[in-house]
């Protein structure tokens, strides 16, 4: 029989798993979204295709693991530390499931430091909680982020729109799906509802408003991911998504399912944090 300790490593490391798998369906979902439904790329292809991007992703970048790990709460060592990851994995997991079989976009990244943060309020209260670094770089980035994803993609369909004025519609789809293939690079999986509502329910995408939604996102990603900001890949997509979608004309973005959206955004942190707050109660008496 496993000693306690040996025990919480071994649930830390089967939720651990649980979530990345959950999260490959998420994150493949949104990064592949505008590929498939604008017929760039096979899904097959652009599910391997993001799976492997997302693979050497995680060896060359840090900074935004060092972020969560270390740099908006102060946890304890030891088994009391473990309970703690154990909790903030199941918030999370919960949170990605049940956003997921609605077919709602929204942030795995998120949904982990809200159960962090909440498990954290349970074992330790707030005066674990680093503020600036939650203020810094949780909050100020997950409200900056998808504003600016929203203007940079409308402003990127304006220019492309400009430029490419006079160009034939087919031609100019063909040319774009080979660019689309090149830059839609993300995780591993298959959210098929979640690709459904990124690719048709918002708008309606053509090949060249994938490109200019996946040029928006991976600009600003790249861009957050240097400072160690945890950045959501979805909030980011899927506001460029409406960016783009807006530059033909606003009537184009079907606001009700956007609204929709940016409510489970706002969610994401306090309810995967409530989660993992009643996960730490049962877990600490349970451990």
């Amino acid at each position: 029989m496993p000693s306690g300790v040996s025990l919480l490593l071994i649930l830390v490391f089967l939720f651990a798993i649980a979530f990345d798998y959950i999260n490959g369906f998420h994150d493949t979902a949104n990064a592949i979204a505008t590929s498939v439904s604008t017929r760039a790329l096979r899904p097959d292809h652009a599910i391997l295709m993001s799976a492997t991007a997302n693979f050497l992703g995680a060896l060359t970048g840090t900074a935004v693991a060092k972020t969560i790990s270390s740099g908006i709460a102060d946890t304890p060592g030891g088994s009391a530390g473990q309970i703690i990851v154990v909790a903030a994995l199941v918030g999370a997991i919960a949170w990605n499931i049940i956003t997921w079989r609605l077919g709602i976009p929204s942030s795995s990244s998120h949904a982990l430091i809200g159960g962090l943060l909440g498990a954290v309020l349970a074992a330790a209260g707030t005066g674990a909680y680093k503020w600036e670094g939650i203020w810094g770089k949780v909050i100020f980035p997950l409200v900056t982020s998808p504003v600016l994803g929203l203007l940079l993609g409308f402003l990127l369909m304006v220019l492309l729109m400009n430029l490419f004025q006079r160009a034939q519609p087919r031609r100019l789809h063909e040319r774009f799906r080979l660019a689309a293939s090149a830059i839609s690079l993300g995780t591993a999986g298959g959210g098929w509802r979640i690709i459904k509502t990124m690719g048709q329910r918002v708008v309606k995408l053509d090949p060249i408003h994938g490109f200019a939604a996946e040029t928006t996102a991976a600009a600003v990603i790249l861009t957050a991911s240097h400072f160690g900001m945890p950045v959501s890949t979805t909030h980011v997509i899927s506001s460029a998504i409406m960016g783009v979608g807006a530059s033909d004309r606003l009537s184009a973005v079907r606001w009700g399912v956007a609204g929709n959206i940016i409510v489970a955004w706002v969610l994401t942190i306090p309810a995967s944090g409530l989660v993992a707050l009643v996960a730490w109660q049962v877990l600490s008496r349970v451990l």
